[in-house]
């Protein structure tokens, strides 16, 4: 009889226990907000595509953990305004039960978003926006800077351009805390090699016309007119730049962020001999490449660019943080728990996450094929030197970052 009675407190307490366990789960359900550019410059590069990669990212893993987890995901258009972006955010927080949001282009909106998700104590892993500040002075115990940054770009790009002969620079600068964010990171590193930054113009974020703003540039008689914008800017700014005859006339153009679904919308003929840094390309091995693959398949045949592997690869380790805790409620916590679990998925391979909140992982220099070389469609790059994770990031102690404990 006591035994029968033991086994049944024992199942009543699984019981309760599992319910519990249920119960730490906001709703019933883990609800991720994917918040990016749907109509404007980076609508390419981010936008639909990224929503399918979050999609992907919970069916995969629920598929191959068997977890019991049930994932929402919802998207929204901050239309790259800091106050359309946080005003989502608090809604989505406030009212729509969103745990996590990821993302996030353009570094003014990721900077309000980072701080109404630290006001609200949820998760925000941003793949969109660049600015090295993100995981510096503004960084977060709520934020995980996934992708690249500013800093990134600077030290892969910039670095190589210096090197190769480029000693003189004007910048094309977009207008918000990113282009600002790449100028000054930039510039840091052509003043460190030697070189000089002969003058610079801010030019608002989606200009279609750049005229003056190249002819400012042609004037400096600088080596290099380096580009410190992203998406249809660069796109645009490149075009009109051969227009210009800029490069017929000496000057080499630095992209300095570029994705691509750039490449792919310049076209190699006019592409071609731009050397950038990602942190993800397609064609990279068997795993990138079957996984690149399945979401053309499902895009209208349009491959991946950089920021949809990063939405994709973070939800992922979201996921796994918040299965391992059973808990979506508690922001802090979970994204104490991703620091502490190493990543490991398909598209980046194994890597960290800092105090910082930085992700770790390898960066790659290449340059842009010529039409001759492109044997496929969407074979755009040639790899001209990895660079290790330890060396493709700001060290954790120069970006100022309050959660770095002082050594």
């Amino acid at each position: 009889m006591k035994r029968k009675l033991l086994c049944a407190l024992i199942a009543g307490m699984g019981l309760a226990l599992s319910g519990a366990a249920q119960a730490a789960i906001s709703g019933g359900v883990v609800k991720i907000g994917v918040l990016n550019d749907m109509s404007g410059p980076y609508a390419d590069l981010t936008g639909t595509g990224s929503v399918l990669a979050a999609k992907m990212a919970a069916e995969d893993y629920v598929k191959a953990t068997g977890s019991k987890l049930k994932v929402e995901i919802i998207s929204a258009d901050h239309q790259n305004k800091p106050d359309v972006g946080s005003s989502i955010a608090r809604k989505w927080y406030d009212t729509e039960g969103v745990d996590m949001i990821t993302d996030v282009p353009t570094s003014s909106v990721a900077l309000a978003v980072s701080q109404v998700t630290t006001e609200k104590n949820k998760v925000n892993v941003n793949t969109g926006g660049g600015s090295s500040d993100l995981t510096g002075k503004s960084c977060s115990p709520n934020f995980v800077h996934w992708l690249y940054d500013t800093w990134m770009l600077a030290h892969g790009t910039g670095s190589a351009v210096v090197k190769s002969g480029g000693d003189s620079w004007f910048f094309l600068t977009a207008d918000y805390a990113f282009g600002h964010a790449l100028e000054r990171d930039t510039s840091d590193v052509v003043k460190a090699s030697g070189g000089k930054v002969l003058g610079s113009v801010k030019v608002p974020l989606g200009t279609s016309d750049f005229s003056s703003y190249l002819l400012q540039a042609q004037s400096s008689k600088a080596k290099v007119v380096g580009l410190a914008n992203a998406g249809a800017d660069f796109t645009n700014s490149v075009k009109q730049a051969a227009e210009f005859g800029i490069v017929k006339g000496g000057q080499k153009m630095a992209g300095l962020l570029v994705f691509i679904t750039d490449v792919h919308g310049l076209g190699l003929q006019t592409a071609q001999g731009l050397q950038l840094t990602e942190t993800f390309y397609w064609d990279h091995d068997d795993n990138t490449r079957a996984w690149s693959k399945r979401f053309a398949a499902a895009n209208s045949g349009k491959y991946p660019s950089a920021d949809h592997a990063g939405v994709y690869a973070s939800v992922l380790h979201y996921l796994k943080a918040v299965d391992a805790l059973q808990d979506d409620t508690d922001g802090k916590a979970i994204v104490a728990k991703m620091k502490a679990m190493p990543t490991d998925d398909i598209l980046f391979g194994k890597g960290t996450i800092r105090e910082d909140g930085r992700k770790l992982h390898p960066a790659y220099l290449f340059e842009v094929k010529k039409p001759s070389e492109s044997k496929y469609p969407y074979d755009y790059y040639k790899l001209l030197q990895t660079i290790p994770a330890d060396k493709a990031f700001r060290p954790l102690d120069e970006g100022g970052c309050p959660l770095v404990a002082k050594k």
